[in-house]
C-alpha cells in the first residue's frame, strides 16, 4: 500500500505527460494538414474540431445556409476555406466552381470522404471501379420503361403509408414520415422487400446510422458517431443475409429474371474480367444507394407538402388535374392541406 502511494504521483505525472504528448501530435498533424500555399481566404477555426460546431449549430437552428452565407460575406463570394469534421475543406460558392468540379472529375478532382465517414462506410473495393460499375448499372433502372413499372408500386406503398401513418391523426410530423415512406419504397424497388416487420427493423438501424454521420467523430460508447458505426455493421450483416438468400432464389429460379430489381442485377452482373461482386461489395453498394436517396428525396417531399399546405391556390391547381404530378404527390398534398386547415381551425 505504501509503495502504491509512493508511485501514485509518478503515475499521475506520466498520465499528464502522455496527454500533453498526444495533444501535441494531434496539433502538429492538424497544422501539417491545413498549411499549404495559395489557399483561398477563410479560417480553420479551432484545432481538430475546426468549425464543426458552427456548421452543426446552423443546421440545428433550421438555417444551414447561414454557415455558407456568413463566410461568403466575410471572406469571398467565390471560394473560401474552412474545417469540418476535422478535415480541411474548400467551399465553392458559384456556378463557375460547380462547373470546375463536375467537369474535372477524375482529372483535377476526385471523389473523397473524411476519415470519420470512412469508419461508418468502410470501402472494400477500388473506388474508381465502383463508380464505373454503378454508372453502367443504374441507367437501365432509370429508363422510361422501368420508371413506368415503378408507378404502381409507388402508389400502392403511398396509399398504405397514408392509411397507417397519416389518416385520422390530429397532427403529423411530415419529415420523419417522408423518410419512412422513401425508405420503404427504396427497400421495395432495390431489393423487393415486402415484410413490414423486417423493413421496420432495418429502418430503425438506418435512422441511427444517418443521425450519426454528420456529428463530431467521437468514437466513444454512447455517442451518436459510435452508434452509427455499430448500426452500419448490423445493417451490412442484414443485407448480406438478404443477398445470400437472393443468390439461392436465383439459382432455384424463384425470381423470374436477373433484372427483377437492382439487387438481382448486382448478383448476376460481371465486370470486364468476368468476375462477380462478392456479398460484402454488394452490401456496401446497396447501403450507398439507400443513403444517397434517403434524406434528399425526403427533404424534397417535405418541401412540396409544406408549400402545398401554405399555398392552397397551388394545391387547388394540383387537385384540378395537373396530370404530370404523380398520384403520390397528390396524396401528400391532400393530407398536407387537411393538416393546414385543421391547424387554422
Amino acid at each position: 500500500m505504501e509503495l502504491l502511494l509512493l508511485c501514485l504521483p509518478y503515475l499521475l505525472l506520466g498520465f499528464v505527460f502522455s496527454i500533453i504528448f498526444s495533444l501535441q501530435v494531434l496539433f502538429s498533424k492538424h497544422k501539417s494538414l491545413f498549411s499549404a500555399a495559395s489557399l483561398p481566404p477563410g479560417t480553420y477555426g479551432w484545432p481538430i474540431i475546426g468549425e464543426s460546431l458552427e456548421f452543426v449549430s446552423a443546421g440545428w437552428k433550421g438555417h444551414p445556409q447561414r454557415f455558407i452565407h456568413d463566410r461568403m460575406n466575410k471572406f469571398s463570394r467565390e471560394c473560401f476555406k474552412t474545417s469540418i469534421l476535422g478535415e480541411p475543406v474548400a467551399v465553392m460558392c458559384r456556378a463557375a466552381g460547380n462547373k470546375f468540379l463536375f467537369s474535372n472529375e477524375g482529372k483535377l478532382v476526385t471523389g473523397w470522404w473524411p476519415d470519420s465517414v470512412k469508419k461508418i462506410f468502410p470501402a472494400r473495393s477500388d473506388k474508381k471501379e465502383d463508380v464505373k460499375r454503378m454508372r453502367k448499372l443504374i441507367p437501365q433502372f432509370l429508363k422510361p420503361e422501368a420508371l413506368k413499372s415503378y408507378i404502381g408500386i409507388m402508389d400502392t406503398i403511398a396509399q398504405g403509408h397514408f392509411a397507417s401513418a397519416w389518416e385520422n391523426k390530429e397532427e403529423v410530423a411530415v419529415f420523419p414520415l417522408a423518410k419512412q415512406y422513401t425508405f420503404w419504397l427504396a427497400c421495395r424497388l432495390f431489393m423487393s422487400m415486402k415484410d413490414p416487420i423486417h423493413i421496420a427493423k432495418l429502418a430503425d438501424r438506418f435512422n441511427m446510422l444517418t443521425s450519426g454521420v454528420m456529428t463530431l467523430p467521437i468514437d466513444l460508447p454512447g455517442t451518436p458517431f459510435n452508434r452509427a458505426i455499430k448500426a452500419s455493421d448490423i445493417i451490412r450483416k442484414q443485407l448480406r443475409k438478404i443477398i445470400k438468400q437472393r443468390r439461392i432464389d436465383l439459382a432455384e429460379a424463384v425470381v423470374a429474371t436477373p433484372t427483377h430489381d437492382i439487387l438481382a442485377h448486382m448478383v448476376t452482373t460481371t465486370d470486364s474480367e468476368g468476375c462477380h461482386m462478392n456479398d460484402f461489395e454488394i452490401a456496401d453498394k446497396i447501403l450507398g444507394l439507400l443513403i444517397g436517396g434517403h434524406d434528399t428525396t425526403s427533404v424534397a417531399i417535405t418541401s412540396i407538402v409544406r408549400y402545398l399546405a401554405e399555398l392552397p391556390h397551388v394545391y387547388n391547381m394540383v387537385y384540378k388535374g395537373d396530370t404530370f404530378l404523380s398520384t403520390s404527390l397528390y396524396f401528400f398534398g391532400l393530407v398536407a392541406l387537411y393538416c393546414f386547415k385543421t391547424k387554422k381551425s
